[in-house]
């Protein structure tokens, strides 16, 4: 379990975060990146003791679902880059960071290098996926947390990356169905992939999409130099070494399938190739030195695109050796342009002189990172630029093709080496800078920038030591034998790769010498803005969907709710239009007795009532006699759990909307002749709808297989008897799990709307009678009978949820049953200060989804999430889904005392149950006093009862 155990203690990193900074303050870069070097060491030695490796651990088996592990050539290269960038660059954040204190900083930052890193080991298209969105989310809340101007660039980022994760979504689904597993190594090679072109050529597509969209190829290029207003150490590794690598890392991992399909290399290649030239010739406009890394990142992923869609095994070698020069040359200039704002106060060319003076080593290594990046002899950009330029010669499509694509490369490599030069030289020549801080203010920082620039260049000199993991990794994305791939070298002699690289890099430097003319000339001091900029489309996207969906908003934001009604009836209505297609006479309804007639009457006469009332009182009253009808219609079927169900919720509606209805008005407002006749043709097309699919859809089948399999192996599978319990807790626990969720949501739902927009009580004139006014006296029946009834309705409770697995009752019903309790005791008690309803609803309900997941957790010792374990205990059966019956008891207990506390209260609180400290003292010290007068009143004899 040595994967997991390295993906489970980089996730251990993220909460101790917050505690790493409140013991080290800004300093606790340092404790986390050796944190990190600790996955590190684990996965390197078990890379050399046993080399491509793999682990699964079963999550829920019925659905295929597992947390599948595999850690192969091309998986290890990633993991390299992820945890040793990611310590660099945590270390260089300890120096970076001014503020004292950074908890969500670290905490995001080790978030996202452990959703990369179980991204990049995922055998399993679902956790692949949902590591996917997790390095969408970080980098999303990373910018934003940059300050109040980074909002709308955060919002641009996520709109594009998650449109992407769409796609990915897509991709996985239509994999996972075709395949028929979600098991990604098995996905990727099973035969549909060369038998199946419409399925390969559709997979091929959306994960193409989904890569491009994370790797800021175009159209979708524009997110990453706008998220470069977030800080130095989030472009260094986020947006430079690693998240723009899931997308390079999806390509490849891919690539031997998806190239079954004929769009993959086309696409990819003239993708990449208009992104590398695109990206570099915008980067050469920019003076701006982050903007400039910025599109030159876009510029180096597009030739990385390219090069993987060709697929031949020498190009997924450049691809591979490519991305460790990328990581290190780009997230060295990254951190040295954070190192130059900070000693210098400032990041633009034309302000930025003499840095060879003032900055020396700095210099230096800005220039070595640089020099990589343009592809400069001995350093290992070097070397990767010549294996691109000789895989694109090389390509499988002949030689004039593969000269086309050559040629292509070089002039997008011709102003590479302009913008590299654009980076050195208006910067480092000249006269010194004033003001600039001295070297023990960065010192780390110095130190990270050497420690990425000179690997560069060791590497470069030394590159066969990377040969054990760079040929790997290529072989392991072409599907060929590691033999095949070919072996690293510095030197290849004289050759044709090699004079396309001279000539690139002396057009780069007259193109460079060129803007730097035309910049002295013209004294340019503003960049180059297209009229058009992808920024802008992106904008335009964004406010266009919210200007529509406020639009569609706008046909039901108002205070109607017969208006707000009105879409769903008018869609219900349309709908059953198809019902006489469907028509297949009347089913077996031989079943009916005089039962069901004499309730539907009932039905009627009440729905005639609610029709007729003109007080909300009444229409409420009314409405409850058609839902009791309901329940005495459910106990006539014998479906006595649902019939408990339905009284309970009944009786708590009446009472929650009793809440609601003391702050409206009493009647109902008068409406003209038209709209009533609106409403009544609506409901009449709404209830012929529901009455005409009742028709056709009931009375035409026998019980279904899974429902006679649950009926037959319920006892023996999971020792109840009551059958729809044991669908609740058992069979579909997960269902249930997920509906715990929604109450949960719910609760907090109820607080945030009566928070954002308070309850005002309706006035009402004084009572005719004294004795209705008093709340003591008028409350002494339900306060005697609360006496009784609340410690029976409790102790009930308890027993329904007991025994709900063998008989009606369950967490459910047990919950309504305390709830009923509840508000027993709020309606007997004078004021709305009741101790027993003040408790925390929002914590309750939040427990009862802690109690039923950590249940879930429990069942993984027999192999399966949420599966229920059994044991004798003192000769009574326990099981587990007892344990997650009591999560379901506490989420609808949390729900209803949330609906009491904050519609019974005329007083906000803040979610514990109780109200403000002040505003509690002063509401009980009133109310204290009103009894006191009322107590002398009463000895006095002028009470006037």
């Amino acid at each position: 379990m040595s994967l997991l155990l390295a993906v489970v203690s980089a996730w251990v990193l993220v909460p101790l975060a917050p505690f790493a900074v409140r013991v080290c303050g800004r300093h606790a870069g340092w404790p986390l990146a050796a944190g990190m070097l600790f996955p590190l060491l684990v996965l390197v030695s078990l890379r050399a003791t046993a080399g491509d490796v793999s682990e699964a651990v079963p999550w829920i088996p019925a659905l295929d679902v597992a947390v599948r592990l595999r850690m192969d050539g091309l998986a290890f290269l990633f993991v390299l880059l992820i945890l040793v960038i990611g310590a660099v660059v945590l270390v260089y954040s300890s120096s970076y960071l001014r503020s004292p204190r950074s908890p969500g900083f670290y905490l995001l930052m080790t978030a996202f290098a452990a959703a990369m890193l179980t991204l990049v080991l995922a055998d399993d298209l679902l956790l692949l996926y949902v590591a996917w969105e997790l390095t969408t989310l970080c980098s999303y809340l990373l910018i934003l947390r940059s300050g109040p101007h980074a909002g709308a660039a955060a919002t641009r980022t996520l709109l594009v990356t998650v449109a992407g994760g769409l796609c990915l979504l897509g991709a996985v689904v239509l994999i996972a169905v075709r395949t028929g597993t979600l098991h990604l190594s098995e996905a990727l090679s099973d035969p549909a992939w060369s038998t199946d072109p419409g399925f390969a050529t559709a997979a091929a597509v959306l994960v193409a999409v989904a890569a491009m969209t994370k790797s800021a190829q175009f159209p979708f290029h524009s997110w990453l130099p706008d998220a470069m207003v977030a800080p130095a150490p989030v472009s260094a590794y986020l947006h430079a070494a690693a998240m723009v690598k899931a997308g390079i890392y999806l390509l490849m991992l891919f690539s031997a399938a998806a190239s079954n399909a004929s769009i993959w290399p086309i696409g990819l290649i003239a993708v990449g190739l208009f992104t590398a030239a695109l990206g570099a010739v915008l980067a050469t406009t920019r003076s701006d030195l982050k903007s400039l890394l910025a599109y030159s990142t876009v510029s180096q992923l597009g030739l990385l695109v390219a090069v993987i869609g060709v697929g031949t095994s020498t190009a997924l070698l450049a691809a591979s050796i490519h991305v460790v020069a990328h990581a290190l040359f780009k997230s060295s200039l990254f951190m040295a342009v954070g190192l130059v704002e900070k000693r210098t106060g400032t990041r633009n060319v034309h302000e930025l002189s003499g840095l060879w003076r003032v900055l020396r080593w700095d210099s230096l290594m800005i220039v070595l990172a640089a020099a990589s990046m343009a592809g400069i002899i001995p350093l290992l950009g070097f070397v990767s630029k010549e294996l691109i330029f000789e895989s694109l010669l090389h390509s499988p499509w002949g030689t004039g093709v593969g000269w086309l694509l050559a040629v292509l490369a070089t002039a997008a490599t011709v102003f590479t080496v302009a913008y590299c030069a654009r980076l050195v030289l208006p910067t480092l020549p000249g006269p010194a800078m004033d003001g600039v801080k001295p070297w023990g203010y960065a010192a780390a920082m110095s130190g990270t920038v050497s420690i990425t620039a000179l690997a560069g260049l060791i590497l470069g000199l030394g590159v066969g030591v990377l040969d054990p993991v760079v040929v790997p990794a290529a072989a392991d994305s072409a599907g060929a034998p590691a033999g095949d791939v070919g072996h690293l070298a510095l030197w290849h002699g004289l050759n044709i790769p090699l004079v396309l690289s001279i000539l690139a890099i002396l057009g780069g430097l007259s193109v460079a010498v060129a803007l730097g003319r035309r910049d002295a000339s013209r004294g340019a001091r503003e960049e180059w803005r297209s009229p058009v900029t992808g920024v802008g489309v992106v904008q335009g996207i964004h406010d266009g969907i919210i200007t529509f969906g406020r639009r569609v908003g706008d046909l039901t934001r108002h205070d109607s709710t017969a208006g707000q009604l009105a879409v769903p009836l008018v869609i219900i209505g349309a709908a059953s239009l198809a019902t006489p297609l469907l028509w297949r006479g009347f089913g077996d309804h031989s079943s009916s007795t005089m039962y069901d007639a004499i309730l539907l009457v009932v039905m009627v006469c009440g729905t005639l009532a609610v029709v007729r009332a003109r007080t909300r009182l009444g229409g409420l009253i009314a409405s409850g006699v058609v839902g009791f009808a309901v329940v005495l219609s459910y106990f006539v079927l014998g479906a006595s759990d649902v019939a408990l169900t339905q009284l309970l919720v009944e009786v708590l509606t009446v009472v929650v909307m009793v809440l609601v209805l003391r702050r409206m008005s009493w009647r109902f407002p008068k409406e003209n002749a038209r709209r009533r006749a609106a409403a009544a043709v609506a409901a009449v097309f709404a209830g012929a709808a529901a009455t005409a699919a009742a028709l056709v859809f009931t009375g035409h089948r026998d019980l279904s297989e899974i429902g006679a399999y649950m009926l037959a192996e319920a006892e023996e599978l999971t020792g109840g008897t009551n059958v729809v319990n044991v669908i609740l807790v058992d069979f579909r626990a997960l269902d249930t799990f997920g509906e715990l969720v929604v109450l949960a949501i719910g609760a907090i739902s109820v607080a945030a709307l009566l928070d954002a927009r308070p309850l005002v009580d309706r006035p009402t004139p004084a009572p005719a009678s004294r004795a209705l006014a008093d709340p003591f006296g008028n409350a002494d029946y339900l306060r005697i009978l609360g006496r009784v009834l609340v410690p029976v309705l409790i102790a009930v409770s308890a027993l329904a949820l007991l025994r709900g697995h063998t008989q009606p009752g369950g967490g459910f019903i047990a919950a309504l049953l305390a709830a009923c309790a509840v508000v027993l005791s709020y309606l007997s008690a004078p004021t709305d200060d009741v101790p027993r309803i003040q408790r925390p609803y929002l914590a309750i309900a939040g427990l009862g989804m802690i109690v039923a997941g950590v249940t879930g957790f429990l069942g993984l010792a027999d192999g399966s999430f949420l599966r229920a374990l059994h044991a004798d205990v003192l000769g009574y059966h326990f099981t587990t889904a007892l344990v997650f019956d009591l999560g379901v008891y506490f989420a609808v207990l949390g729900v209803v005392l949330a609906a009491i506390n904050r519609l019974g209260s005329s007083t906000p609180d803040d979610g514990t149950g109780r109200p403000p400290g002040g505003a509690r003292t002063q509401s009980t010290r009133a109310k204290r006093g009103e009894r006191s007068e009322r107590a002398i009143r009463t000895l006095e004899g002028g009470d006037g009862r």
